[in-house]
């Protein structure tokens, strides 16, 4: 028996990147998916390779930056599964590179409603559920991104999602349900850019510790994947 056999995951931004190879990592271990992108066509990649692995699996479409398509999406998850055993909340935007200091007001909008407001509401409504089950992981995907002026809706964003999980945490002990963060690392993908150090696929085994972690273990603490990387991960 494979380790999460019959639980239910939701991925957020699973069309690329860390989130497909999240999701395909969950289902390699059993897991039934719900993966969430942009669109439908986007999704296929996902959506054949999971079904390939022959898990069961969902592609639901919605824009992050529309506070609406956040609610449908989440009402959609609850309809067909119910409310889901693991979350990522992967989907994430990093606005244009600007000068130090000329970052238009909408650029820091658009970040904290995708980065933080659609992560923040899809946990609010998914904890209830998961704290009457007593058991539920909640991972929520963060930067060591820093002292890069010209980023800074993308960095701002980050720090407050992580402080709405250190301040959320206490209120999960004891429920069964574990809250944690994820740094991925800097990673080559569309946002990580050519430039950076590291393959998308070093980002595991690192990203699935937090699901493993045990019943009792504290919510709020920080995983960084490339702490846990296999020796034989290629950059």
């Amino acid at each position: 028996m494979k380790r999460l056999d019959g639980r239910w995951a939701l991925v957020t931004g699973a069309s690329r990147g860390v989130g497909y190879q999240i999701a395909s990592a969950l289902g390699l271990e059993g897991c039934r998916l719900i993966v969430h992108g942009r669109t439908t066509e986007g999704l296929a990649p996902v959506r054949a390779k999971l079904l390939d692995l022959g898990c069961e699996v969902h592609a639901l479409p919605a824009e992050l930056a529309d506070t609406s398509q956040v609610d449908r999406l989440i009402d959609a998850v609850l309809e067909r599964i119910g409310a889901p055993d693991i979350v990522y909340n992967n989907a994430a935007i990093m606005t244009p590179w600007r000068e130090a200091h000329t970052t238009p007001l909408d650029d820091y909008r658009l970040s904290f409603q995708v980065n933080v407001l659609a992560p923040i509401r899809i946990c609010d409504r998914l904890l209830g559920p998961m704290r009457a089950r007593r058991w539920g992981r909640i991972v929520n995907v963060t930067s060591g991104i820093e002292h890069i002026r010209e980023l800074l809706p993308y960095s701002v964003s980050k720090a407050a999602l992580d402080r709405y999980v250190r301040d959320v945490s206490p209120s999960l002990e004891g429920s069964g349900v574990v809250m944690s963060l994820l740094d991925p690392g800097w990673l080559r993908t569309d946002m990580g850019g050519e430039g950076a150090p590291n393959s998308v696929n070093t980002v595991l085994p690192g990203a699935l510790v937090p699901v493993f972690l045990p019943d009792e273990s504290s919510s709020g603490r920080l995983v960084r994947a490339q702490d846990h990387r296999d020796a034989g991960a290629t950059d």
